[in-house]
């Protein structure tokens, strides 16, 4: 599982490691039933204090996305994915209303929010594998 800490960031540490605990949960990377790092494998692991990594792991099985079982570790929750993804999506949305107000205030279209967000996707987006057109014949020309 790879999270990465940006210790002179804004955001607390413990923000930026639940959150990831929860973007791979929601991207599939860590499904139902996988084991989490013990509290100090990821404490050290990070480098950050083991109480954080602890914080956290209460906050995820406060929300439903993990499950602490006494004497074997900490785990991903049955349907976390489902979860993590549904609050993902909702934060998103959030975020997005919110931006959009700021652009409106700015005076901007929505058109000009369109491209926005369509300039945004491409610099952040694979480009895409274009295949080659095959011809009558069954032949890539």
């Amino acid at each position: 599982m790879l999270i990465r800490v940006e210790k002179g960031s804004a955001v607390p540490i413990s923000s930026q490691i639940a959150e990831q605990i929860a973007m791979h949960c929601a991207a599939g990377k860590l499904a139902s039933g996988d084991r989490l790092p013990s509290v100090r494998e990821l404490a050290r692991e990070l480098a950050v204090n083991q109480n954080t990594i602890l914080r956290v792991y209460e906050r995820l099985v406060r929300e439903g996305l993990l499950e602490m079982r006494q004497g074997q570790g900490t785990f991903i929750a049955e349907d976390s994915t489902g979860r993590s993804l549904a609050s993902h999506r909702k934060r998103l949305g959030e975020e997005f209303r919110q931006m959009a107000r700021q652009g409106i205030a700015l005076g901007l279209t929505a058109d000009e929010l369109h491209e926005i967000l369509s300039k945004a996707l491409e610099q952040v987006q694979p480009p895409v594998n274009k295949q080659p057109a095959k011809s009558k014949t069954g032949v890539s020309s």
